[in-house]
């Protein structure tokens, strides 16, 4: 009996030590598993529309586009009302995002047409390689539009992974000017390098695009990585798939933009059930404001003037939603101006990355994108258009602008379903100031009244010059980069 108890009493020790043992082995690997998940570097969601307006989401005052899935993205992140593309056209807008640069500075104008013999310079610090340096994995999926030259493409510009077209959807044989102004080839649809198809029909785009998008989120779980959505819609010609047809009050352009916000929701439901939703810092934006002349098949820039192509505020100022939870409030609403080369800059911040060694010209404001600061670190904003023209320079809430053409669709006839109006162009001859805290619709010429004002910011826009050139002046930069060129 005595022999029993103490093989018993052994027993319960040793059952009680070994589970000792493993519970301190498993409060080990739970502690090991936290720490490593505090030393994940966050991951980084971009996506970016084609030719949104400010207005065309719901919660942005569309009254007629219902946005769920980005409106309660605003609820749980912060909303920008006062964010700016720094040109109001594709390439252009686009070297800024990836670059942290002005795109003259990095030598993009315009919109690259189809077989351009430039494209971003590959000594360029991409935001994609900039995060690579960090063990990111990085893709792109949507339209590219930075050179179609292998050289140029986003292969060899730090991305891991490419689905998508090279640049406009438009810029294909279907074009309404085909023939007596344009000449374009079959559109090309990649995956990485290869051409795998050529699209007739675009119904499926944005559904491939958001299938590659969960699919690498899913690969990545366990990895950092950079994810940059980017759309070619609502760009015409607009296509939606039949998830969405005939779905809004706002017709097919209103389609397109519900099936847009149904892809942001697929990434967001995706970053939660893999459980990396609180590890990941998402934006959502535009590369510029809307095509006017096409109509009810563009978008709303209201309350702001004029849109797609010009420098007025609804060429530039376009919605822009973050959300990180645990690291951005939620639910707030942030009135400070930023510009999208704040971009790289601010992701640096975020995931205490290396900042590009080539000089760019945007800057970190995660503080104001949490609240903290509600100043912009910017002396100014310069607003670029066409080939090295600068049309205008924001200084706080003043936006002066210089001689210069532009076009309008006031007074036109609009275009419909697909076909484009004619814009009318006006030259501004002498320079006009805005105020935009009390005018945010550009409507009445102040400079007469604030030659202080006016004295200022020329003083600005002439050390600018001196530093990026101005064609309208004819004045050559000093810091002006070379874009990437075609060995011939």
């Amino acid at each position: 009996m005595k022999h029993y108890t103490t093989t018993k009493t052994a027993f319960l020790l040793l059952l009680s030590s070994t589970f000792l043992f493993l519970s301190c082995k498993e409060d080990k690997k739970k502690a090991t598993e936290t720490v490593t998940k505090e030393k994940n570097p966050p991951n980084v969601v971009l996506v970016i529309t084609d030719d949104q307006g400010y207005e065309d989401l719901a919660c942005f005052g569309s009254p007629d586009i219902k946005t769920p899935y980005l409106d309660q993205m605003a609820k749980e992140g912060v909303r920008l009302t006062d964010f700016s593309a720094t040109q109001p056209i594709c390439s252009a807008s686009r070297a800024s995002y990836l670059t942290g640069c002005y795109p003259n500075r990095v030598g993009i104008h315009n919109a690259l047409m189809p077989d351009a013999d430039i494209g971003l310079n590959p000594e360029e610090t991409t935001l994609a390689e900039m995060l690579k340096e960090q063990g990111y994995n990085t893709a792109i999926y949507g339209k590219w539009h930075l050179g179609d030259a292998p050289e140029f493409m986003p292969t060899n510009q730090g991305f891991d992974e490419y689905f998508g077209i090279p640049y406009s959807n438009d810029m294909w044989p279907n074009h309404p000017q085909q023939g007596p102004v344009f000449n374009f080839k079959p559109l090309a649809l990649y995956e990485n390098d290869k051409v795998i198809d050529t699209l007739n029909d675009q119904s499926q785009l944005t559904t491939q695009i958001t299938e590659h998008a969960v699919s690498f989120i899913e690969k990545n779980k366990e990895n950092p990585f950079f994810l940059y959505v980017a759309h070619p819609q609502p760009h015409v010609p607009l296509f939606v798939s039949d998830k969405f047809k005939g779905k809004s009050e706002r017709g097919l352009y209103g389609d397109v933009i519900m099936e847009i916000d149904w892809s942001v929701g697929q990434i967001l439901k995706t970053l939660k059930e893999q459980g990396i939703d609180d590890n990941t810092l998402v934006i959502f934006t535009s590369d510029n404001g809307p095509w006017l002349a096409y109509g009810n098949h563009a978008g709303s820039a209201l309350p702001f003037r004029e849109g797609k192509g010009t420098s007025w505020e609804g060429g530039q100022r376009v919605p822009f939603i973050a959300r990180f939870p645990g690291e951005l409030p939620a639910n707030k609403t942030i009135s400070t101006p930023v510009m999208a080369i704040d971009i790289l800059p601010t992701i640096a911040k975020v995931t205490n990355s290396n900042l590009p060694k080539k000089k760019i010209d945007g800057m970190n404001v995660w503080d104001v994108f949490k609240g903290e600061e509600t100043e912009s670190p910017h002396d100014a904003f310069y607003y670029y258009y066409r080939v090295n023209e600068l049309h205008a320079v924001r200084y706080k809430d003043w936006k002066l602008y210089f001689p210069h053409n532009y076009r309008t669709m006031d007074g036109q006839p609009q275009g419909k379903d697909g076909l484009p109006g004619s814009y009318k162009f006006i030259d501004m001859e002498k320079m006009e100031l805005y105020d935009l805290a009390t005018d945010s619709s550009e409507t009445v010429n102040v400079i007469d009244k604030h030659p202080d004002i006016v004295k200022q910011i020329t003083k600005l826009a002439d050390a600018k010059r001196a530093e990026l050139g101005d064609a309208l002046t004819n004045t050559e930069g000093s810091e002006n980069r070379e874009p990437g060129r075609i060995k011939k």
